[in-house]
């Protein structure tokens, strides 16, 4: 089996940065954000600078993807309470965002 893998490798036929990669553009049309994200790729064994790499390449629309997700899920506008502010994070949490990004959607006029 190695020897396949290395065959396919070398032919460049196999390649775990284009896996990383569409896996990460995969994930993000669903939802998920960069934490989630990160942690299947790791438990799927892609090595640490090519997951780097591959979720480094979208860093400038995970902000709008977190905006996107909150729209469609709670509609426009701010929750008016902390306790459903602290409800969407949750929600928001689970799906991968860091939640420094969330703070900034929630506590904030962006949303």
């Amino acid at each position: 089996l190695e020897q396949v893998i290395d065959e396919l490798r070398e032919r460049g036929l196999q390649s775990d940065g284009r896996f990383a990669e569409q896996y990460v553009s995969s994930r993000m049309r669903r939802g998920f954000g960069p934490l989630r994200i990160r942690r299947e790729l790791q438990e799927r064994g892609v090595e640490a600078p090519l997951l780097e790499a591959s979720l480094d390449e979208q860093d400038a629309a995970w902000f709008e993807l977190l905006r996107e997700i909150h729209r469609r899920k709670y509609g426009a506008g701010l929750p008016g309470d902390f306790k459903e502010r602290a409800r969407r994070a949750r929600f928001l949490e689970y799906r991968g965002f860091p939640a420094e990004m969330i703070r900034r959607l929630l506590w904030s006029e962006e949303a």
